[in-house]
Parts: C-alpha cells; structure tokens; sequence
C-alpha cells in the first residue's frame, strides 16, 4: 500500500512545519511515501522539498496553481504542468515524471486531460481510501481510523490519500502506520504499485 501527501499551499497554518514533522515521522518508523509537489509549495521551500528527496520518498507533480484542469486550455494544463515540473526540478533536484496528481482529483479520468498528460510523459494517479484529513477540527483519531479501516478493506494496491499541512494529519500518522503494521501492511510509493506509467489509478478528488 502507499501513503500519499499532496504537498500544497493552504489556507491554514502549520506548513511547511507539518511537511517537516511527517518527514520525523515517516523517517523513525522507516516508512516510504509519495509526495505530490505543488510548483508555488516547492519553490517557497526548497530545502524541505529537497529533504523529501533525500529521504528516499518518491515525488510527483501536482500542478503549478492547483486549479481544477478541466477548467483549463489544452495550453493552460501543458503550462500549469511544465512549470511545476521546472520547479520541483530546480527544488528537490529529481525529475517528477511520470507521476501526476491532478487538484482536487478533477481530470484524472478525463480522457483530454489524461491525453495531454500522456503526452507530457505522465500518468495521472488518483486514489482509492480517503479519510478526509483536509477538514477543519476533524480528530486525528478518525483520520487514522478511517486510514487503517479503507486500507484493510481495499486490500492490496491500496492508495491512501493524505495532506501534508493539516495538524490531524500529523497527529494521526503514528497510531496510523502503527495499525496499518498490525494488519500487516508493507509500505511503498506508488510506483511500485503502478509500474504502467500509461494508466490511470485510483478514483479521486484532492
């Protein structure tokens, strides 16, 4: 199964604080993950976008903006897309491709988008647990319950949707590699779960 962050901008407080505390964590525990870098993210913080890197974490592309690409031009998803990976490039100094998450999930099955993406060089990756880290107030003990329980369910190949800057999330990521451990789960990023970089996985809205 893989843990996956999209490591974005944000209204809320706490990044790139949090992105730092996952990596803490992610590095005790020796757990691999993936990393959908925002252009704008990786250039404000290019140190901890490198330190993903170092640390062994895959890292994928996940827009320059962040807007829906349905909304956008055959030109606006190619320029949303190339700067990103120009930036992720120039900050964590490793090529994202073929590894895209669209925002918000908008596109990922959108055959336009996923044509234009293809020929970019990359495969649009979704999701299939969601455990809605991204609201407000919500208990770092259901963030994790909801982790541990849609993994379990889905069983093998599952691909765990995750933020990097809500403190739940944060809060919950011990106690949820502690249960996914106990259910006997092996961690791994995504391209070891989706070695066709020509495919589409998961469902999915970031």
């Amino acid at each position: 199964m893989a843990l996956t962050f999209d490591t974005e901008h944000s209204e809320y407080s706490g990044e790139p604080a949090n992105t730092l505390r996952l990596l803490e964590i992610l590095s005790s525990e020796r757990v691999v993950a993936t990393f959908f870098v925002q252009g704008q993210w990786a250039s404000a913080h290019p140190s901890v976008a490198r330190r993903i890197a170092d640390e062994g974490h895959l890292i994928g592309n996940h827009s320059q903006w962040h807007a829906p690409l349905p909304l956008l031009s055959r030109r606006g998803v190619r320029e949303t897309v190339r700067r990103a990976e120009e930036a992720i490039v120039s900050a964590a100094g490793v090529d994202p491709r073929p590894w895209f998450r669209c925002p918000y999930g908008k596109g990922t099955h959108d055959r336009r988008i996923r044509r234009i993406l293809r020929r970019l060089g990359y495969s649009a990756v979704g999701w299939n647990v969601e455990n809605r880290d991204y609201r407000p107030g919500i208990p770092p003990e259901r963030v994790a319950e909801a982790t541990v329980s849609g993994a379990v369910t889905h069983g093998d190949g599952a691909i765990v949707l995750l933020h990097d800057w809500p403190d739940a999330t944060v809060d919950a990521l011990p106690a949820m590699i502690s249960g996914l451990q106990a259910a006997r789960a092996q961690f791994v990023a995504v391209d070891a779960l989706l070695p066709d970089p020509g495919g589409a996985a998961g469902r999915g809205r970031a």
